[in-house]
């Protein structure tokens, strides 16, 4: 009869591996805009897009942008239409509650959705 036998790891890998487990997470944002206004509504997003903890000074950078084109190309937003688009962002820390979508740019008219509730899958949908 073999004697089955759990392998021993430093407690400084372990804690290790738990800060860089963490480091991997990543926030899922589906963004909604609505284009009610005019033909010819042009939308980007920059990649000083961020998520900001409210309660530290925490940012989470914006990894990666689907169906929708970085600065500084632009797209057409069909005219009343609800237009989706997925933003991936960094891990927020564990004891976020709330955050703020913020794209922070030298000029008027950036993304900003405030007080977003942190759930517990890091998946939101949001309305720009």
């Amino acid at each position: 009869m073999s004697t089955i036998v759990k392998p021993f790891i430093e407690k400084k890998i372990l804690e290790d591996l738990k800060t860089e487990i963490s480091t991997e997470q990543q926030v899922i944002v589906h963004c909604c805009f609505k284009n009610n206004f005019a033909f010819g509504m042009l939308i980007r997003i920059w990649k000083t897009t961020y998520l900001l903890d409210t309660q530290s000074s925490h940012k989470s950078k914006l990894l990666f942008a689907n169906n929708i084109c970085f600065n500084p190309d632009w797209m057409e937003v069909p005219l009343v239409e609800n237009y989706w688009f997925t933003l991936v962002f960094s891990g927020l820390p564990k004891d976020c509650t709330h955050f703020d979508l913020a794209e922070i740019i030298p000029e008027s008219g950036g993304f900003y959705v405030p007080k977003i509730e942190r759930n517990k899958t890091d998946v939101y949908n949001i309305n720009i």
